[in-house]
């Protein structure tokens, strides 16, 4: 099974971001043969900024897409929402590749 997911909120600002990584880990947890790719784009790409501060038993994005990631997961961000605000030091993605990424996925989720 492939599944993508496409993340396009603030990641902080509601739970949408942390639900769909929730579910991402749980996944690649209890289906390992399971494929994930994130796609994140508009404010959801300050999700993958490393070195998050976050409070004290609060949940931390950064380390959670890291952890999709060092299961295997396909993690992108949008190249232009990034330039948008700034960031830096990912390899963009682009719509061509979500375009591909959706038409080989199975499963599209978007949060």
């Amino acid at each position: 099974m492939k599944v993508l997911f496409i993340l396009n909120d603030a990641p902080y600002g509601s739970e949408k971001a942390f639900n769909a990584l929730r579910l991402a880990m749980a996944l690649q947890k209890d289906h390992p043969e399971t494929k994930v790719r994130l796609f994140l784009m508009a404010d959801a790409v300050g999700a993958a900024l490393a070195g998050q501060a976050t409070p004290q038993g609060y949940y931390n994005l950064g380390r959670m897409v890291e952890s999709v990631a060092r299961k295997g997961g396909e993690v992108a961000l949008c190249g232009s929402c990034m330039e948008a605000r700034g960031l830096k030091g990912a390899a963009p993605g682009t719509m061509p590749q979500l375009a591909q990424w959706t038409v080989e996925a199975e499963k599209v989720l978007v949060f």
